[in-house]
């Protein structure tokens, strides 16, 4: 058994009269995590990705209290941090950008205050899975949890360089003016977001430029997704411009000459967007669940993990510090308690069902700390297929019971993987874990005011599937519990061959990516799935991103790894936040 004689690993020693958990650095940090919260339905509902806040929320609250002579102390850039963090993961943990969009394009509705109640108990179980595991994972097995610290190496650098982050916060702040002004004319002027070059006169005798327009390979210009190509790196980048060329360029065309899709190539009911859906969804499954099979070590490590004696006490201490036992098991039968009523209430999901979906979330919760520790990738859509398999088996026919009961195992995930990351932080900066505790929550019950009705806005001025939100997240998730529930009868002819082909596939890239030396080189399966699945210009875009990226790095290296976050941050939020006002414009008929 691990011994309690903890080496200490702090990178920052506080005053012992230093300001932590003030009103200040909370409300801050969920100001500026809802934020992201809001931006992150958006793009997740474009490309079925969310982005992390803790480094922002760090960066803006030190710099706006930094310009105003009354700037925060490291402790309370930590606490803004952990709330932000907490309020933008909420898009995702609130199942907001894949089981719910699921199950209203299968035609279930769900009212705002229902849809608030079970984002909160899905979340706040979450942060009482992890509590109990942050003295093994953070102080004695020491995982690495690179987010985590990165953060904590972010704030201690911004006191040590006040200008550079003063620096940063204006550039992310104008390129978010910028996209945002650029993303309120195109609701005007769409042709600024999809300038139709196949039509130009000194183009239109380019026959084949037209082809491609059809198949989706045409010009697009979204700040954010632009921004999302400055940020994922290489390797994901030219997995998703593989993948459309893949899907949009090879199969679909091949899928619809041979008469397997004979319909519109947009048609999901007998296109070939509808038979893409399948190999694609297909190839993201089984990379996502093959690695969770690879990484067995990190069950049996998970499961396996010493009981510590005392685990949240703090004997001889004058100040309670750690978060103790009565309130982490508290909170999880009071959680329990709320989720299985919303779920019973909401989506008629009998009691003990949603208890069986919880004491899996549980277990799957510590994997998911464990992977997020090791590796930094939460496995929330891995994670997620596995609950739907095994309620595929517990509640056969029934694609709500299917799709909310792997929610609930997903958002626990979300919010643990989340809450560790913070905790990792806090440990580095010497700070205390229960006053991080209540920024978390701060942090769910704020994001969730925002996320909620920003989700409620988009899915309302624009239809779930389609062009201007393709969800291929959700589009995964329906297509998972559609499989289950009806069988693979109900598929396109051939599609089960392209699924069963594009399972081999990703089975064999997670397989791959364990030798050391060709991990570099091998595609992202799942990057390469949502290719299939979202139209081919969303790729195209992101690798435009990255080019811009590339040449900046090389003309100028030192200012692009200075900027870069700031600038494609500025980006990803300044499209986000127009595209709500858009998005009201549009239930207005403005426009």
């Amino acid at each position: 058994m691990a011994t309690e004689n903890v080496e200490n690993d702090q990178l920052y020693y506080p005053p012992a009269d230093e300001r932590q958990l003030t009103a200040r650095a909370v409300i801050t940090g969920c100001i500026v995590g809802s934020v992201v919260s809001c931006t992150n339905i958006y793009i997740g509902l474009k490309i079925g990705w969310a982005f992390g806040a803790s480094i922002i929320s760090a960066v803006l609250a030190f710099s706006l209290f930094s310009m105003f002579q009354n700037r925060l102390s490291i402790l309370e850039t930590n606490i803004a941090q952990t709330a932000g963090s907490a309020a933008g993961y909420m898009s995702s943990a609130a199942g907001l950008l894949a089981p719910i969009p699921a199950m209203a394009m299968l035609g279930y509705e769900f009212h705002w205050s229902a849809l608030m109640l079970w984002a909160v108990s899905v979340a706040f179980l979450g942060v009482f899975f992890a509590v109990p595991l942050r003295r093994q994972v953070v102080e004695i097995d020491k995982l690495r949890f690179p987010t985590g610290t990165a953060t904590a190496e972010t704030i201690l650098a911004m006191y040590g360089d006040a200008a550079e982050a003063l620096a940063k916060a204006r550039i992310l702040i104008v390129a978010g003016v910028v996209a945002g002004l650029f993303t309120l004319n195109y609701h005007f002027f769409p042709i600024l977001e999809k300038p139709q070059i196949h039509t130009w006169p000194i183009l239109s005798g380019l026959s084949i430029l037209a082809v491609a327009a059809t198949w989706g390979f045409e010009v697009y210009l979204g700040p954010s997704l632009m921004g999302a190509g400055f940020l994922i790196g290489p390797r994901v980048v030219l997995s998703l411009v593989g993948g459309a060329i893949l899907g949009w360029g090879i199969l679909g065309p091949i899928s619809q000459q041979m008469g397997w899709a004979p319909g519109e190539v947009m048609s999901y009911s007998n296109g070939p967007r509808g038979w893409l859906l399948w190999p694609g969804v297909a190839l993201m499954v089984s990379e996502a669940l093959m690695a969770l099979l690879l990484s067995w070590k990190t069950f049996v490590n998970a499961l396996t993990m010493p009981v510590i004696r005392n685990l949240d006490t703090d004997e001889g201490e004058s100040e309670p510090t750690h978060i103790p036992n009565s309130w982490w098991i508290g909170g999880l039968i009071l959680g329990s308690i709320l989720t299985t009523f919303i779920t019973y209430n909401v989506f008629s999901i009998p009691p003990y069902q949603t208890v069986i979906a919880i004491a899996l979330s549980a277990v799957l919760a510590v994997v998911a700390v464990r992977s997020v520790g090791e590796t930094d990738i939460n496995p929330i859509g891995g994670m997620g297929k596995v609950t739907q398999l095994v309620f595929g088996g517990i509640a056969p026919g029934n694609m709500g019971t299917n799709l909310m009961s792997a929610a609930i195992t997903a958002g626990g995930a979300s919010q643990a993987g989340d809450m560790m990351q913070d905790l990792k932080t806090g440990r580095l900066l010497g700070a205390a874990p229960r006053k991080q505790f209540f920024a978390q929550l701060c942090g769910i019950c704020f994001g969730i005011l925002f996320a909620v009705p920003v989700y409620f806005i988009f899915t309302k001025a624009y239809p779930l599937g389609k062009d201007q939100l393709p969800a291929p997240a959700a589009m995964a998730w329906k297509a998972m519990a559609e499989v289950l529930n009806v069988g693979f009868s109900a598929l396109p002819p051939y599609a089960v061959h392209a699924m069963v082909i594009a399972g081999i596939v990703g089975a064999l890239i997670s397989i791959l990516r364990l030798n050391k030396t060709l991990r570099p080189y091998i595609p992202s399966g799942l990057a390469m799935g949502i290719a299939f699945i979202v139209p081919a210009y969303y790729s195209l875009v992101m690798f435009y991103g990255l080019v811009i990226y590339l040449i900046w790095k090389t003309v100028a290296p030192q200012q692009a790894e200075r900027y870069n976050f700031a600038l494609a941050s500025g980006l990803i939020a300044g499209e986000g936040l127009m595209g709500i006002v858009n998005a009201g414009l549009t239930i207005l008929g403005i426009g």
